[in-house]
């Protein structure tokens, strides 16, 4: 599976952005499709994801603020990042853990990072 991840840029703190990830290739289902992201000097860590079953967990820094949807039709994951802090800059990568037929076991695909900066 490949996922192209689109969206990052530069905004001031308050402002808005919304990050997308297309999925593509080979694939029976896709289960779990989540953000992590990786600030300067920080480990990666998860943001948000979401389910097949539309259940959604949030990082606890981003809860009220950011808001994870899909669009099952079109293998796409969005990511509607509001009030924006300087905390919030990083690069942010698209997962997806995804089954090639329903018995085989689930793996796990990365998107290229896109980047997210935040002024003060």
């Amino acid at each position: 599976v490949q996922l192209q991840a689109s969206g990052g840029g530069l905004v001031q703190a308050g402002g808005s952005l919304r990050l997308s990830c297309a999925a593509s290739g080979s694939f029976a289902t896709i289960n779990t499709m989540g953000w992590y992201r990786q600030g300067p000097g920080k480990q990666r860590e998860l943001v948000a994801s979401i389910t097949s079953g539309d259940s959604t967990n949030y990082a606890d820094p981003v809860k009220g603020r950011f808001t994870i949807s899909r669009d099952y039709a079109k293998n796409t994951v969005y990511l509607q990042m509001n009030s924006l802090k300087p905390e919030d800059t990083g690069a942010y990568y698209c997962h997806v853990e995804y089954q090639t037929t329903a018995y085989t076991p689930a793996r796990d695909s990365w998107g290229q990072g896109t980047q997210v900066t935040v002024s003060s």
